[in-house]
């Protein structure tokens, strides 16, 4: 899968994708400060989200509270979305310091909108996951999709698969829970190997809610190839995702983490130069142990195994000797040589 100019996969480090959402309070000053810090502390990926009040959602919203917050969700995003010309704007900051930047569509509305300024990809949110009719609009536009799977399961992620597929547009599934914040135990983080089995054409990843980046880098290890967490320049702001938000040093770790993850990834282990340098000393040779006579038998009673391993016979030949005869006599600490026994 490739989106821009970055190839995603098991093949190159984890794609790490910071969520602005509506940290930013609609803000296109605070929007860039965040820009800032997430380009010179390891992005790969700025993400906003793409409102459109009226295009997404209908009065009775103002009756449905989210979880993590005592306003409803009309109100929440009323109050913290970012206007579409200010969008632009954040896009062409974004771009022109490097960055992939993406957008999340709630409606299909949003979605053109995105696609009239050229975005590289859709990320469809959670909410998005199982609205068939918005997929089946969005892969019309033949670009990546990268699809977040909280509140759905194998059943209903599988009916989104078929849409993608029968597009043939490349697409990556993220394994997320859409709790605000998410308990640790309640993660289940091996969800992302059945991912990868189910779905072995998707590129496979991580949308984080959890505290702390201890379980991002928890979901590289298990294979995930792209990472998203909600990001902040600063956890003293206020908002509802905020206490699911990684800041600046949070981002940093989380980049080294991942290139060194990747970096130390690989099963075709061979002995390197060094290593082969290091047997020398790290190695045990036969040698004996007392002093030993011409004719006498080798036998654990006169030969053991010590270091260096620079001997002519190491530890496995050890059992190669028992039973051999002394051609000379060998003082004690000396390696027992071929032309020995």
């Amino acid at each position: 899968m490739r989106i821009g100019n970055r190839n995603i996969g098991i093949k190159y480090p984890p794609l790490i994708i910071c969520e602005l959402g509506i940290n930013h309070g609609g803000s296109l000053a605070i929007a860039k400060k965040m820009v800032d810090l997430a380009s010179t502390n390891g992005a790969d990926v700025i993400k906003n989200q793409c409102h459109i009040l009226d295009k997404e959602m209908i009065l009775s919203a103002k009756k449905v509270k989210p979880t993590n917050i005592n306003l409803s969700i009309y109100e929440v995003i009323k109050r913290n979305h970012m206007s579409f010309k200010n969008e632009i704007k954040l896009k062409r900051y974004v771009e022109k310091k490097g960055l992939i930047y993406l957008s999340t569509p709630f409606s299909i509305e949003a979605a053109k909108k995105l696609n009239s300024i050229g975005v590289k990809a859709f990320k469809i949110g959670s909410g998005e996951c199982n609205n068939i009719p918005l997929l089946e609009e969005i892969v019309k536009f033949k670009k990546p999709i990268i699809l977040s799977t909280g509140m759905n399961d194998l059943k209903s992620i599988s009916e989104s698969v078929k849409v993608l597929e029968k597009s043939k547009v490349k697409y990556a599934l993220l394994h997320c829970k859409s709790e605000y914040p998410v308990k640790i135990e309640g993660l289940k983080l091996d969800f992302i190997k059945k991912l990868k089995k189910k779905f072995p054409k998707s590129e496979v990843g991580y949308s984080d809610h959890a505290i702390g980046i201890i379980p991002c880098i928890s979901a590289m290890a298990k294979g995930a190839s792209i990472i998203e967490k909600h990001f902040t320049d600063t956890k003293k702001r206020k908002g509802p995702d905020i206490i699911c938000s990684m800041d600046p040093q949070e981002l940093l770790f989380l980049k080294k983490a991942a290139e060194t993850i990747h970096y130390s990834n690989g099963s075709d282990k061979k002995i390197s130069l060094i290593e082969k340098k290091t047997a020398r000393f790290a190695f045990s040779s036969v040698v004996s142990v007392k002093d030993i006579k011409k004719g006498e038998m080798l036998s654990l009673k006169n030969i053991w195994v010590k270091r260096p391993g620079t001997g002519d016979y190491l530890a496995k030949d050890l059992v190669l000797l028992i039973g051999k005869k002394a051609k000379k006599k060998i003082k004690k600490g000396q390696f027992i040589k071929e032309k020995d026994a």
